[in-house]
């Protein structure tokens, strides 16, 4: 049996393809807490499909943009508003209030595919909530299908228009076309993975290329015609590699790049194989009717598995399936897939009436989630500005200054509103201040008088960038100029550091920089953290140390002429505060000092140079023994471990008078 030489007709075994690639994401998600390299395969064949269609509808006559866009809004949009408002409900319901808010955003930008983009500007971010992901975050891969949608009509029609002006085989130039979009998508995929991952990961462009692949696969295939034999070995390999492709690489910190060849180039594989028809072929395992139906259905399973999964997940409070909870999973999204379908596929028969239609059915699907969002996210940040208006009294909101006295009830809501603490972070963040985990290159924002007469550099990870609102304000009133010098999880040290597990050459190659940065810029002082509890290793967070090299790099600010002042590293909690305090009292939400912080400072009777004084604030933010989530009526954690913002600020005058009497400013 010879391989299909046309996209035209129905390949039963892309079906298959697709019932495999979304059971690897939906059994890699609910059981291993892992990405498979199936979002990829999905991409591959979106482009086979849609170059195959549209290279068809030129070769009839010419691609009408409205007409296609139509057809796709009705297939697509019902399904996905309909998964929307169902998940938005089970969010009011079940999820604690932190998480609304970023909900509700989430879901405006899945509404109108741009997903991607507000999560890539959500990763890129140190301060990006570590906690369990929101429901909606899968709609990243349909907001980048949605935007090549866009895309591809018109670069499919023009390259057919350019041939046909040239009189040249219109598949010739799109060969050419895809090829190129292909090479420069790739090389800048390779390149921004390198540079910044967490960008990369939801970034259209390095996702292009695969894409591309999948449209160069329509156009070829046609002509190849391998051996039956090799058909046999394609199929089995790319089946193979497919199914190990997520337990052999960490898909969701090495891709996409190169690594993302592994299953898009397995796909290809599989696809070129086709029906073979023989019994010893890998298509006997995608071409039965319960195989290609659970494909049939892949776009539906693939919407619900994942808020039903969260979902589950916030019920039960795990942080992965058990065994049987994950098969219910599977089995309430399967059912809901099923049921969803067909809806979907009779509305999508409208899409084909007229070009207006689509558009119109999409709206009518959209418009009244976009209604639901905008209100939901108007009263939130109605309350929010309630709350800011009461903060300027500090009778009702005194923050650290409370812990001179007794502990007082105080009658109005805590500020910030645990439901947008995470907003409540230093400005260096939204103004692209400090650089992320994957960037290298050494950020510098200047705040104050270039020609100030002093200059405090502020230098570290982010438990130096949370000291920033503190340091402005003194730094104002003094009328001294403040650089902001801060990379996410980076230590101001030479030596050897980890990021979760792996080694950190990022981290050493930015601290490399900043030394060469602040020999350039001779600031009077570097205010740094001077110990820490957030060492990345094996044994986990909680051990307050002196770490290696900190001395050693103080020195060599001291050979520049350069004074240090160490404040001692911020206790931590070890749980998320705002989610603790929506679901239970401030009194239920503390914990013990010591469990992050050593009985003596690391610092006390340390051997360190002249050019360092040391701080500590410990007793600004907790107790003697006991730190709360909340003090003077303001929120002092924004997650399990970082200083608000507005907390930070409480401090100031506390952090003032003690660093002028460390020093002699």
């Amino acid at each position: 049996m010879r391989a299909p030489v046309s996209t035209d007709g129905h390949r039963s075994e892309i079906d298959g393809l697709r019932a495999v690639a979304v059971l690897l994401v939906a059994v890699y998600h609910v059981w291993f807490g892992r990405v498979s390299g199936g979002v990829d395969v999905f991409l591959l064949l979106t482009g086979f499909l849609i170059t195959g269609s549209l290279v068809r509808a030129a070769d009839r006559d010419r691609i009408r943009y409205g007409a296609f866009l139509a057809r796709l809004a009705a297939r697509l949009v019902p399904t996905a508003a309909l998964v929307i408002a169902v998940t938005l409900v089970g969010a009011r319901l079940l999820l604690p209030e932190t998480r609304w808010r970023d909900t509700v955003a989430e879901a405006w930008a899945a509404a109108l595919y741009h997903l991607n983009l507000y999560l890539a500007g959500n990763a890129v971010d140190y301060l990006a909530r570590d906690d369990a992901p929101g429901p909606f975050q899968h709609f990243w891969s349909l907001s980048i299908q949605g935007q090549f949608y866009l895309l591809w009509p018109v670069v499919i029609g023009l390259a057919c228009w350019w041939a046909g002006r040239r009189g040249v085989a219109p598949r010739r130039v799109l060969v050419a076309v895809l090829g190129a979009v292909f090479t420069v998508s790739l090389a800048y995929s390779v390149y921004v993975t390198r540079v910044d991952q967490a960008w990369a990961y939801f970034d259209t462009g390095a996702r292009l290329w695969e894409f591309a692949l999948g449209g160069l696969l329509a156009l070829v295939l046609p002509s190849l015609h391998p051996p039956r034999i090799l058909r046999l070995v394609l199929g089995w390999a790319g089946l193979i590699a497919l199914v190990l492709c997520g337990v052999l690489l960490q898909v969701s910190t090495v891709f996409p790049g190169y690594a993302a060849l592994w299953p898009t180039l397995a796909a290809v594989a599989v696809v070129v194989a086709g029906t073979t028809g023989s019994r010893w072929g890998a298509d006997r395992l995608l071409t039965p009717r319960p195989v290609r139906y659970l494909g049939s259905i892949s776009y539906a399973l693939y919407l619900w598995h994942w808020p039903v999964l969260v979902f589950y997940l916030e019920i039960t409070g795990r942080t992965l399936a058990s065994p049987l909870g994950g098969a219910a999973v599977l089995a309430v999204s399967v059912v809901s897939a099923a049921a969803t379908t067909p809806l979907a596929d009779r509305l999508a028969r409208l899409g084909r009436v007229s070009p207006v239609r689509g558009p119109a059915l999409a709206l009518a699907c959209l418009m009244p989630l976009m209604l639901v969002t905008g209100v939901w996210s108007a009263r939130l940040d109605a309350e929010q500005r309630r709350l800011e208006e009461r903060l300027a009294d500090p009778q009702r909101y005194p923050g650290a200054a409370a812990l001179d006295g007794p502990r007082v009830d105080y009658p109005d809501p805590v500020y910030p509103d645990p439901a947008s603490a995470d907003l409540d972070v230093p400005v260096t963040y939204d103004e692209g201040c400090n650089q992320t985990i994957a960037g290298t290159e050494v950020i510098t924002c200047v705040y104050g008088d270039e020609e100030a007469e002093r200059t405090v550099a502020l230098v570290g990870g982010s438990h130096a960038a949370h000291w920033f609102p503190a340091l402005r304000g003194i730094a104002q009133d003094h009328d001294w100029r403040l650089v902001n010098i801060v990379k996410g999880a980076c230590l101001f040290t030479d030596a050897p550091q980890l990021y979760r597990g792996e080694p950190y050459d990022a981290c050493a190659e930015w601290n490399r920089g900043v030394m060469a940065e602040l020999a350039d810029l001779r600031p009077d002082a570097v205010f740094t953290t001077g110990t820490t509890t957030s060492l990345d290793t094996s044994a986990g967070f909680g051990e307050e140390v002196l770490v290696e090299g900190y001395v050693d790099r103080w020195r060599e600010l001291a050979d520049l002429g350069i004074e240090v002042v160490a404040v001692r590293d911020t206790p931590r909690l070890g749980f998320d505060a705002p989610e603790c305090l929506a679901e239970r009292s401030p009194e239920e939400c503390t914990a013990p000092l010591s469990g992050s912080m050593a009985a003596e400072s690391p610092l006390d009777g340390a051997e360190l140079p002249d050019n360092v004084v040391t701080l500590d604030l410990t007793d600004r933010i907790c107790a003697p023994d006991l730190c709360r989530p909340v003090v003077g009526n303001v929120l002092v954690f924004w997650d399990s471990g970082h200083i608000g913002a507005t907390y930070m600020r409480t401090l100031a005058p506390h952090l003032e008078r003690r660093l002028l009497t460390a020093t002699d400013w």
